[in-house]
């Protein structure tokens, strides 16, 4: 049987150092980020118990630590090690989908945001 539960946080924001650029890693600019984490809850819908599931705080906080803690030059490198953080401190997850956008990359020109979205599974680690 294929889960297709998930927990959801959308629209994370965060200030960060990450660029290729000098002046986005000495300035910062803000970074949003969406993780969907697919995982059994069924458990967690039976018992109503939060050991039954993945603690949404505690990924919040891990993506927080990952931000606070590093100056990545490449989105990608950014969406990754959340990824492999997640995945590796929830053994539970089967699969992670992270998408990280930047709204202010330093592109000429008229846009909303700049991204990523990256797709890592368990079995990967």
């Amino acid at each position: 049987m294929v889960v297709m539960d998930k927990i959801m946080l959308k629209d994370i924001k965060l200030y960060g150092y990450h660029g290729v650029f000098p002046e986005e890693r000495e300035k910062g600019q803000n970074f949003y980020i969406d993780i969907e984490a697919f995982v059994d809850l069924r458990k967690a819908g039976e018992t109503d118990e939060l050991e039954e599931t993945v603690d949404y705080s505690k990924i919040y906080d891990i993506i927080k630590c990952i931000n606070e803690n590093n100056k990545f030059r490449l989105i990608e490198s950014f969406a990754h090690i959340i990824s492999r953080e997640i995945l590796s401190t929830y053994r539970q997850i089967d699969r992670i989908v992270v998408r990280v956008r930047k709204p202010d990359a330093p592109i000429e020109g008229e846009f909303k945001w700049v991204g990523v979205e990256i797709e890592r599974f368990s079995n990967e680690l």
